[in-house]
Order: structure tokens, then sequence, then C-alpha cells
């Protein structure tokens, strides 16, 4: 008799859009791991029940996007520390037990797209991370682990960026402010953690807050410059970024726990952007 193959996939809504099942089948080939992954649609409110109804079906893993972060968290039986300390799981994992654990890789995969396939330091950095909403909760833990010298949390409503640097205070030096209050202040990194670009928008910023040498990062990314990269690129950013390679780096994270295979990422990025670019 046949082993079944394991299923994996990602639940989101709504979820057509998502590169979550290229990028896999990507590593899958590269590791020869024998798996299929797909997209899934889920109702709202009908988080648990898709669950149950994936694992019936030999499902082993989950990623989880907008707007079952949240919900995946609830759902997870067991919590690494820096899932627990998010707030949101977008990675699930089926125990031998039959339960379920639940992970947090965005902050590993900006972190990992930042230092490895960019060359740039964190530590001893000034550091400005634009909103205060799920986006920006899930990455703090792990930029703040890379010491920086100070991180800046700006948000139009200031109240929830300073109830956010308080919530991670204990991990370094970390606030919050207003995006009205950011003033004359300059700095090394500015990380765009908002949905701003996806609505071809841009949060309201001094145009002097870039040091010399400085990098711009949006987290979201597109076939051509988001209006954040543009504008980063037009006020004095060296070096302008978008998300993708943060995507692809959650992703391979995400492959690892599941699978215990680390992926060579650097192909599949290159892969993805050619995609893009031919859709232009």
């Amino acid at each position: 008799m046949t082993k079944e193959i394991d299923r994996y996939a990602v639940f989101g809504n709504p979820v057509k859009h998502s590169k979550s099942p290229q990028i896999h089948t990507l590593f899958a080939a590269q590791t020869r791991q024998p798996i299929v992954y797909t997209a899934q649609q889920v109702a709202i409110g009908d988080f648990d029940n898709a669950v149950a109804d994936f694992i019936n079906n030999n499902g082993k893993g989950l990623n989880i996007t907008v707007p079952f972060k949240e919900d995946a968290w609830q759902r997870a039986n067991q919590r690494s520390e820096r899932a627990q300390r998010a707030g949101a799981v977008n990675t699930l994992m089926l125990l031998d037990d039959g339960s379920l654990y639940g992970d947090t890789t965005d902050g590993v995969g900006l972190v990992r797209d930042l230092t490895s396939n960019h060359n740039i330091t964190i530590k001893d950095k000034n550091v400005l991370l634009i909103g205060a909403g799920g986006a920006v909760r899930g990455v703090l833990e792990a930029i703040l682990q890379q010491q920086p010298a100070a991180l800046l949390i700006a948000n139009r409503t200031k109240n929830k960026a300073v109830q956010l640097a308080e919530d991670f205070s204990d991990l370094g030096n970390v606030r919050g402010c207003g995006l009205d209050e950011i003033d004359n202040a300059h700095f090394d990194i500015v990380i765009n953690g908002t949905s701003a670009s996806l609505q071809d928008k841009l949060p309201p910023l001094p145009a002097t807050i870039f040091k010399d040498g400085s990098c711009s990062y949006d987290m979201m990314y597109a076939a051509q410059a988001t209006p954040f990269m543009q504008w980063s690129a037009d006020n004095g950013a060296a070096l302008v970024l978008d998300g993708l390679g943060m995507l692809v780096e959650q992703a391979a994270e995400s492959f690892y726990i599941w699978r215990g295979v680390k992926p060579d990422t650097a192909p599949v990025i290159k892969h993805i952007r050619d995609l893009l670019l031919k859709k232009r």
C-alpha cells in the first residue's frame, strides 16, 4: 500500500494572490521532499472547521495569512515563545499526538532578508518601524534580538504604538510615538509595516528621516516600486528594498519547522521576482 502524500496549505481570505504554493513547491523540488502544497480560501468564522477537515485529509501543516493569524494562535495547543508574545500564528504543524503546534516566522523572515540577503547590520543602529498592527507586532521580537541602539515605533494612532513598545520593552530600547511626532529624528533603517502600499498610499512622514547610507524596507512587495519605496529613493535612502525576500525567508522557516530541511532561498527569491517582472 502506497503512503498517502503529506499535504500542506495556506489558509486566508482572500488567498488567490498568494505566492506560497509556488514558493513551497520550489522548496519541495529543491530538497526532494514529497509534499503537496495548495492555497485554500476559508470563510470568515469557519477557521476551526477548515483546519479539522484539512487534518482529516492528511494535512500536516498550514501557513496562515490574514485574517486568521489570531484564530490560529487560539487554535494551537502549543505555541513557540515568539508566537506566544506576538499573539499571532502564521505556521501550524500537526504533532504525532494529534495536537497542533503554532509558531510565527515573519520576524525571522524579515531579519534574515536584511542581514543575510542584503548584509545589513541591525545591531547598534537606529531603527524606525512604521505601523502598530499585527505585521509590526510579529517582527518586533526578532528585530530587538538583533540589539539595535534604539527602535522607534511610529503609528497614526499614538496610543497603539506606545502600548506595543511597552509590551516589548523588556527586550531592548524601544518606544512608541505618533507619526506626527517623528520631527527631526534620523534613522539608519526605516521599515514600513503598514499596508498603505497595497492601496497605493503613503504614510505621512517627514522627508528628512534618512541618515546617510540608510536602508528603507517596505514589508509589502509588487512588480514595481511601491509608493513608499519610490518616496524613500526620492528622499535620500541609499538602499531601498521590498518584502519579497521576507516572504520567501519566512516560508523557508515554516518549511524547516515542518520538514526539518532548510531550503536555499536565493534561487526561489529570484524565480518569484522574475515571475513578477514578467507580469508587468
